[in-house]
């Protein structure tokens, strides 16, 4: 069998308010901003944000490809690591921008240091650091 060359993954997250996501992600997680269109009647419909290398698209909903936000949902199906230099300081920096956090950064068994938070839509994100 060939083998096939796999690419970089992009992660996909839908939200009905793609440009207050945008602003949330740069502002709490410290993401890069990126590239955000509009369609013809001025509604954003695609937004970029960068964390390090990696880039994440963000999409608005579209009940036509069955793509809804994270908000709509009774439960999250998984989420995103993000791996970051302090994750206490990251931490700070989320809290203070209101991401809503379940607790603050532990140690966990399998070698992080960690913490889980939501968006403003209800996404799932893990930050965390190796210990050392």
């Amino acid at each position: 069998m060939t083998e096939i060359e796999i690419r970089p993954v992009i992660p996909l997250l839908v939200y009905e308010d793609i440009e207050a996501a945008h602003a949330f992600l740069v502002e709490a997680f410290g993401f890069s901003p990126g590239r955000l269109d509009r369609d013809q009647d001025g509604r954003f419909t695609h937004g970029e944000v960068s964390a390090g290398a990696q880039v994440i698209w963000l999409h608005r909903v579209a009940i036509d490809h069955e793509l809804v936000s994270a908000s709509a949902q009774p439960a999250a199906s998984g989420g995103l690591v993000v791996h970051v230099e302090d994750v206490d300081a990251h931490f700070d920096r989320a809290r203070a921008a209101g991401a809503r956090t379940s607790a603050a950064p532990t140690d966990q068994p399998y070698g992080r240091r960690e913490y889980e938070a939501r968006d403003l839509e209800g996404h799932r994100w893990w930050f965390g650091t190796p210990i050392s």
